[in-house]
């Protein structure tokens, strides 16, 4: 027993939650059932977004929950938000190392998130240095520069995802003109394709059967005419 959960508290996703054995057919027709009459009773249409109260020990699982009052809810220990905005390094607790949203553009200039970048990278590389230096003179003072390379490391990665909506777009825009070229392309396809059936209808309709040409304009000779003079000088010995 002692194994088994040693085996489960170490492994990266834990066991499937008990509450799966409630869905079984039973219980879920039993609580389709009393949807149905809880919504004639509120003479409402749609019976799936009726919430039942007071349900059976081995029904509650069946009813997905409420949606979090505050916005935030808790998964393998991670916390999530229904409004996904970016949190602010301060909220963080973490120091700023670039300028404010706010105070960017006051002064009129462009802020350059691929300068800061830059000047991050060199900062790391010369902080990583500088630390590798503490730990062979003296160890205990390392800590406050672990603490500058962990603020530049956040910092880094953070002025990153502010570049996130802006990914979002892009990557939106060229699905988008991917699709447009695609669909120009198959359309352009099918005009060739239209083309081409008219040539070969119009090289069909130039084609000779037998001794006719069709869609010549020249007379041709009548080819009972032959028989018609036969004939004719038949009767005429005959009379």
């Amino acid at each position: 027993m002692e194994e088994e959960l040693v085996q489960q508290s170490s492994s990266t996703w834990p066991p499937p939650p008990p509450f799966w054995q409630a869905f079984t057919p039973e219980n879920i027709a039993r609580i389709e059932k009393s949807r149905q009459q809880q919504a004639e009773r509120e003479g409402v249409e749609d019976a799936s977004n009726v919430r039942l109260h007071d349900l059976p020990r081995e029904l509650r699982a069946l009813q997905p929950p409420l949606e979090p009052a505050d916005g935030e809810w808790r998964v393998f220990g991670d916390k999530y938000r229904l409004v996904d905005e970016l949190p602010k390094l301060e909220d963080m607790q973490i120091r700023r190392l670039f300028p404010n949203p706010e105070d960017r553009d006051r002064d009129g200039k462009h802020f350059d998130r691929a300068l800061i970048l830059k000047r991050l990278a060199k900062s790391l590389l010369l902080n990583f240095l500088e630390l590798m230096g503490l730990f062979a003179i003296n160890p205990e003072a390392a800590q406050d520069k672990i603490t500058d390379i962990r603020d530049m490391f956040i910092n880094f990665h953070h002025l990153i995802n502010e570049y996130r909506p802006h990914q979002a777009r892009e990557s939106l825009i060229s699905m988008m003109q991917a699709q447009l070229d695609r669909t120009r392309a198959e359309t352009n396809a099918i005009r060739d394709a239209k083309d081409k059936t008219e040539r070969i209808m119009e090289g069909l309709g130039s084609l000779k059967f037998g001794d006719e040409l069709v869609g010549d304009s020249t007379p041709q000779k009548d080819p009972w005419a032959t028989q018609r003079e036969v004939w004719a000088s038949a009767l005429a010995d005959i009379s």
